[in-house]
């Protein structure tokens, strides 16, 4: 049994030297030993590419931070127009957009009562004028009856007293004559100076109270400019520098206009302060009711205005990342005036000309070096 597993393992080792196989290993094993000593272990991988970043240039500081505000053309005198009594309208003669001239009659009330106190105060006169009379008469009868003695001092006295209630009677009636006069003239509404009716709240057969507003006059043609402010401290109450109002509907069309007040008391329910500018010579396309806007200048001293995209922090406080000459990124922190949706404006931090990002802060790292993707100003 021995000899027979001796010769099979002469026999698998005549085999595996044979020429066939021994030919391919010569020159294959030098070849793996070759490679396998060339390999460096200690070899870095290949460096990464700079990474593109998106960046602009810092301009010159500069009142960017103004605020542009939206409003609307409306009269400089607005007259709210009202009866000065109760009772029902009986009728319009205006409607809504007409031009109307100074007592030009504009709406009426029911008049049968007012008339009918015009009557009783005119009867009440004409009595009262008659009694006078009968005691002016009396009187100088026991005037010319006192000198003779035929009457007592007493009756003169009682005709006296009784001329001087007749006369203080008409004196009252005469009054009460002209308050009827004047109650029937006020059931007329009648335009108190020229302008043009803006709104019509009051239609005819409808029962009014006195001092309800049944329609509003824009008094003349003058014309203001009215924004709210949430802000009241971006204007002065004495500044009257010219300020420009754009028409919202057409750029082109432009005028000028004044500061004329600044309400003292935010709105109870918007919360806001009522800024009216005053127009100079407004175009005919600035008719009432349309919307215009006006670009108040900033009060503050001037600032860089960036993208709101540059913005990061460092340390919990705001902050930027510049790139400097080597094109790698310096965290730079700064100090922000203010911010809006779109811009944030620096006051201090930064220097013009000096380029920050402004897209992908929050993924770059302070150090790392960057190719610019995109040239900006």
């Amino acid at each position: 049994m021995t000899d027979f597993i001796s010769d099979a393992a002469r026999q698998v080792w005549r085999h595996l030297f044979s020429v066939h196989l021994f030919v391919p290993l010569v020159f294959v094993l030098p070849g793996v030993f070759i490679m396998t000593g060339c390999r460096d272990d200690n070899a870095a991988p290949p460096a990464a590419p700079p990474r593109p970043v998106k960046t602009v240039i810092a301009p010159p500081p500069g009142n960017a931070a103004s605020r542009v505000l939206t409003g609307e053309i409306r009269a400089h005198e607005e007259v709210a127009l009202a009866f000065r009594l109760d009772g029902r309208v009986v009728s319009r003669a205006v409607e809504l957009g007409d031009r109307v001239s100074a007592g030009q009659p504009l709406a009426a009330l029911e008049n049968d009562p007012s008339r009918n106190q015009l009557s009783s105060a005119r009867a009440d006169l004409d009595s009262a004028r008659a009694a006078e009379r009968v005691a002016a008469l009396n009187l100088r009868r026991m005037q010319l009856l006192m000198p003779g003695g035929a009457i007592a001092r007493s009756q003169l006295d009682s005709a006296q007293a009784d001329w001087q209630s007749a006369q203080s009677r008409r004196v009252s009636s005469e009054a009460a004559l002209k308050n009827a006069q004047d109650n029937l003239s006020w059931t007329q509404l009648t335009a108190p100076t020229a302008g043009r009716i803006t709104a019509v709240p009051v239609q005819p057969g409808q029962v009014v109270s006195a001092g309800q507003t049944v329609m509003t006059l824009a008094a003349g043609d003058a014309r203001d400019a009215v924004f709210d402010l949430t802000t009241p401290a971006l204007l002065h109450a004495d500044d009257r520098t010219p300020l420009t109002v754009t028409l919202l509907a057409d750029p082109g069309v432009q005028a000028t206009g004044t500061l004329r007040d600044i309400s003292p008391q935010a709105d109870s329910q918007t919360r806001t302060w009522r800024l009216r500018l005053s127009m100079n010579l407004p175009p005919e396309a600035m008719a009432l009711g349309a919307t215009v806007t006006v670009t108040l200048p900033d009060a503050q001293p001037p600032v860089i205005a960036l993208p709101a995209s540059a913005l990061t922090r460092f340390a919990d406080k705001p902050a930027l990342l510049v790139v400097d000459t080597a094109s790698r990124l310096q965290l730079r922190p700064v100090v922000l005036a203010r911010f809006s949706a779109q811009q944030i404006f620096v006051s201090a931090g930064i220097q013009p000309g000096e380029r920050v990002v402004t897209a992908g802060v929050g993924t770059l790292q302070p150090g790392e070096k960057v190719a610019l993707a995109q040239e900006g100003s």
